[in-house]
């Protein structure tokens, strides 16, 4: 679910639309392809179907699959400036574009010392001069102040080939919110020539490891999805566990240490307050927000297991989900709210089961070789991430919700917690590399990303060893 997040400096957008092309001493024509906009592409199955300014010609438009193989050769010139701070944020703007969309793997940003020329003539590109360099993508703008700490970013998408415009948009924010703009351009591009929904304009919260080995310091961070603006939301004086995004409030809930009793908190990231969730007896752990952001599935523990409840935020009433007598934990909803996936050993061994959002029809779905575990509901609806253990071996998969189609996308010593990206495209997780002693245990820990195919696979540098990520929503 989209959001504005109230913590940060509101932004404004307005359509632009495409310019109109000077031709001869005829004057003012409207090209017959630069003039007009690419229509909105129609999704189908995930994939864009072009709709193609004219018919046959080729396009920057292309579908996920082959964008896989044959990454988009984009140019993102630095967007023009008028001097002083304009021309920095212009310059800036562009490296996050080029950044995010390397990154994704699904698009070639082209070497700006290829460049031919100048990046338009007034609003209009010089199209030759992109194509020459093998280009089917353009980026163009201009940074203007606006006065008073306010900047105006006027970007423009094109397809090169057939001279269109496919999108123009110009954001009026503060001057130090740029780096967000550049976050929602790049979530444009990523739509605009996919089809998908992106997911750069997004954070990251995680678990920040730090001191030596055996009196580990594990606070509460957050950052970007790209590793920027990173800070610590607490001081490392009560341990903090697995932390999960609200799908509409910028609030968080996670597993604390406070006072030497482990229980569920939601920590407020507007002013840092942090507030017990519900009064249970025994430990309470592996939060979840419902999709609609009303309620908390949480696991609790006691003699015999655990036990799943839900805990309405309202009124703080709770109902139990599951009574089996075995440990039920790491409960997540399906994004329509109506079902729950979670792991437990009431057949003997650590597996995962589907059950509906009241606990009724409880259904083991991981058939596998090992054992499973941290189940994740893709926001498509159409996989469930998990981790599986393998002997000494752990690995990162996917399975679809009736436990069908299981594939592993990487495997390692030890890797842990996936977490969907807001689009359903994108894993992250945490690889913990072996330290010395008997166990292997104490080396360093680090947040990596993948495709759901199993390609692109990045490790994200943190100021610190980092662990259980949990990907925000979209935050405009």
């Amino acid at each position: 679910m989209n959001r504005q997040d109230d913590t940060m400096p509101p932004i404004t957008a307005r359509e632009l639309p495409p310019p109109v092309i000077r031709i001869g001493r005829r004057g003012l024509v409207a090209g017959s392809a630069a003039a007009l906009a690419v229509p909105l592409l129609g999704v189908r199955g995930g994939f864009a179907q072009q709709q193609a300014a004219a018919p046959g010609a080729p396009s920057a438009v292309i579908d996920v699959d082959r964008a896989r193989t044959e990454p988009i050769p984009v140019a993102i010139p630095p967007l023009a400036g008028a001097g002083g701070d304009s021309d920095r944020i212009g310059r800036d703007i562009a490296s996050v574009i080029t950044n995010n969309l390397s990154h994704s793997g699904l698009f070639r940003p082209i070497d700006p010392a290829g460049f031919i020329g100048a990046a338009a003539q007034g609003d209009v590109p010089n199209f030759a001069n992109w194509k020459a360099i093998g280009a089917q993508a353009l980026v163009t703008g201009k940074v203007d102040s606006e006065g008073a700490d306010k900047v105006r970013v006027e970007f423009r998408l094109w397809d090169v080939l057939p001279q269109a415009q496919i999108q123009g948009t110009a954001y009026t924010t503060t001057l130090s919110n740029w780096r967000r703009i550049a976050h929602i351009i790049s979530d444009v591009i990523y739509e605009r020539l996919l089809g998908e929904k992106g997911y750069f304009d997004t954070r990251i919260v995680y678990i920040a490891d730090s001191g030596p080995r055996g009196r580990r310091i594990r606070r509460l961070a957050i950052m970007d999805q790209d590793g920027e603006n990173n800070r610590f939301l607490t001081d490392g004086s009560s341990m903090a566990l697995t932390p999960r995004f609200h799908p509409t409030k910028d609030e968080i809930a996670f597993m604390s240490y406070a006072n030497d009793r482990p229980r569920v908190y939601l920590f407020d990231l507007g002013s840092g307050r942090q507030q017990l969730l519900g009064d249970f007896r025994g430990i309470t752990l592996s939060p979840r927000f419902s999709p609609d952001g009303s309620s908390v599935v949480i696991s609790e523990t006691n003699d015999s297991g655990a036990s799943i409840f839900s805990v309405e935020l309202a009124s703080h009433r709770f109902r139990r989900l599951t009574d089996s007598g075995a440990i039920d934990v790491s409960p997540c909803y399906s994004p329509d709210g109506n079902q729950i996936v979670f792991n437990s050993d009431r057949d003997g061994d650590q597996q995962l089961y589907v059950m509906a959002a009241d606990g009724s029809g409880v259904k083991r779905i991981s058939f596998g070789h090992g054992r499973y575990a941290t189940p994740v509901w893709s926001p498509r609806g159409d996989l469930v991430a998990f981790t599986r253990i393998s002997g000494d071996t752990f690995a990162i998969g996917v399975m679809h919700p009736d436990g069908t189609g299981e594939r592993i996308l990487s495997e390692s010593w030890y890797v842990e917690g996936p977490t969907f990206a807001p689009n359903g495209r994108v894993l992250m997780f945490f690889r913990q590399t072996p330290g010395g002693g008997k166990t292997g245990r104490g080396g360093s820990s680090r947040l990596v990303s993948i495709d759901i195919t199993g390609f692109n696979e990045r490790e994200m540098t943190t100021p610190t060893d980092a662990s259980d990520p949990a990907w925000s929503p979209l935050l405009s």
